[in-house]
């Protein structure tokens, strides 16, 4: 009995919560309707249809989160495509049956494969692209991926890190963006308590020590850093701009302040290999008044292989741009800006006056660092190109610099924040730009001279194999990479009004960011480009190829929409681009 009588307790109280729920939902449908038609004054479709317009907004609110998961795939040839990216970075199988979803009805290419095949382990397993050769410090990247520019700021601080243990873990060479090099792209870095000059260290209290034992073991790692850093750093504004190391226990970042001959004399082994990149913003690299200081650009070098000066991106040839909400204490602290106000670079690098000037300036860097250091451009005109490398010539000549590579972005653009009136209307694709680029150099006797990297919308292994036979040394990969880190392509990446992401990649927002794992993510990330050397290795075999320095345009077939076969791509190329 008094069991029945429980049962009837809780039933009679959830009919009454529930008369109680529906009530208060029928009023406030009520007030929701005289608000829409009589009150509000900003949404016309509310006026006529109060209430069940504002589905309209929900549905939009949805439309780009949920669209890769309904939606037929239009930004890539084929939905395939993404999800190797997703399975890669997964490390499972990954096969296909029957058929791609999306045939390639389209343009494209066909790689060449051989009568006499190779075994994948007949391949060499040496994927080396060396930059700088006649640099005192040339740089040797381990494999032709790099992880293309990307912001810290633009990115959140875990998704920075998880990319730089990524990178540590199998290889692959990482691109600061212009956002420059921040404490977490040092977040694999090993300090010697006994050699740190360089860095500022603040050392456990018992307390502190007590606090993290207790919260690492009720709840987890991450909570007990976050707690231990905020008692360590108490009102420090800036407290997430110290990395935790696990070894040694203390909270450190770079002492920027520190004589240069307290910062190492070669990169430290435990750091990833980074390209320190150098935008019109000069951030990082700038003093007080925002020019260009040379002994906090030596100190930056000491963590990074080489530079690349940007002087246009595929999304966006104007300066890049950061919002407001996006700039944090601590990515003020590391730029050298203001707090929350919305931040855009200037449009042209002020060493960019002329050709002569800019390159003048690359010598200048590759005097004070040592190391190799490019431009990354976007090509829309081959007359341009043909004259920027005519001067390059004739500095050569001259016996003056030059740039050790040249990295040429897609028009078509990766940027998260951007005028849409210049994604896909300003420069060349991929291909297209570089095959004019490849073709001038050889023109003037400089292809030996200067690398070539390549990037724009590439995911797949035979997405880098083809580029590489167009033409580039190396690639980069920006959408590949963040996927492969958890970005489900939701588009809200910029941080202007109502853009946040919602996995805590493309944000500051503490609450959206506290949900990033970093070292999932960065084994994830690790996976992926594992998987993408796994994949071009086997191409290489089926080509009958022992290396990737035998990639070349002979060996690419290409189709055009008409159903056109061109088994060399020159002839193609030249008739296309009337060169």
């Amino acid at each position: 009995m008094r069991e029945n009588g429980f049962v009837d307790r809780v039933w009679n109280f959830l009919g009454e919560f529930t008369e109680l729920f529906l009530v208060l939902l029928f009023i406030g449908l009520i007030a929701l309707f005289i608000y829409d038609r009589y009150v509000q004054r900003k949404h016309q479709l509310l006026i006529n249809y109060p209430i069940i317009g504002r589905f309209r907004y929900l549905f939009e609110a949805l439309r780009e989160p949920l669209r890769q998961y309904f939606a037929e795939e239009t930004f890539y040839e084929s939905r395939d495509k993404v999800e190797w990216v997703y399975k890669a970075a997964k490390d499972v199988p990954n096969y296909q049956s029957f058929s791609v979803s999306q045939p390639f009805s389209g343009s494209r290419f066909v790689i060449k494969h051989s009568s006499s095949v190779k075994n994948d382990n007949e391949v060499s397993d040496d994927f080396s692209v060396t930059f700088g050769e006649n640099r005192p410090k040339p740089f040797v990247a381990k494999t032709p991926i790099i992880r293309s520019a990307m912001s810290d700021g633009a990115l959140s601080p875990e998704a920075v890190r998880a990319f730089s243990l990524g990178a540590k873990l199998s290889g692959f060479t990482v691109n600061t963006g212009e956002g420059s090099l921040t404490s977490n792209h040092l977040y694999t870095l090993k300090p010697d308590l006994n050699d740190a000059g360089y860095l500022e260290i603040i050392k456990s209290t018992p307390y502190a020590e007590f606090v993290f034992k207790v919260v690492d073991k009720l709840f987890n790692r991450n909570a007990a850093i976050k707690a231990y850093r905020k008692i360590l750093l108490k009102n420090n504004r800036t407290k997430n701009t110290y990395i935790y190391d696990k070894d040694t226990h203390v909270l450190f970042r770079v002492n920027w302040n520190a004589p240069l001959e307290a910062f190492p004399k070669e990169v430290p082994e435990s750091l990833p290999d980074i390209v320190f990149q150098m935008s019109s913003g000069l951030y990082g690299v700038r003093d007080a008044e925002g020019n260009f200081d040379e002994e906090r650009y030596a100190k930056v070098m000491r963590f990074c292989r080489m530079t690349e000066i940007k002087i246009a991106q595929g999304a966006k040839q104007t300066g890049g741009k950061l919002a407001g909400s996006k700039v944090t204490a601590d990515v003020a602290y590391y730029r050298g800006v203001e707090e929350g106000k919305d931040l855009f670079s200037p449009n042209r690098f002020p060493y960019a006056d002329t050709h002569e000037h800019l390159l003048d300036f690359v010598g200048r860097l590759q005097e004070i660092s040592q190391k190799p250091v490019g431009l990354k451009i976007v090509i829309s005109d081959a007359k341009v190109i043909d004259e920027v490398v005519a001067a390059a010539a004739k500095r050569k000549e001259a016996g003056k610099p030059l740039p050790d590579f040249l990295a040429v972005d897609s028009g078509e653009g990766g940027s998260a924040t951007a005028p849409l009136e210049m994604m896909e209307s300003v420069g060349l694709t991929t291909n297209n730009a570089l095959y004019i680029l490849d073709t001038t150099l050889r023109k003037y006797g400089l292809r030996d001279e200067i690398k070539v990297i390549a990037s724009g919308k590439l995911l797949t292994p035979d997405d880098v194999i083809i580029t590489m036979s167009m033409g580039a040394d190396a690639v980069g990969i920006a959408r590949g990479f963040m996927m492969s880190g958890g970005c489900i392509r939701a588009r809200m990446c910029s941080g202007f009004g109502s853009h946040q992401c919602p996995v805590g990649m493309a944000t500051q927002d503490p609450k959206l960011r506290a949900s990033y794992l970093v070292g999932k993510k960065g084994h994830e990330i690790a996976n992926y480009h594992k998987n993408l050397i796994k994949g071009m290795k086997t191409l290489l075999a089926i080509m009958g190829k022992n290396h990737i320095s035998e990639l070349d345009r002979k060996n690419l077939t290409y189709k055009n929409e008409t159903g056109e076969i061109y088994f060399d791509v020159d002839t193609y190329f030249k008739k296309k681009l009337h060169l």
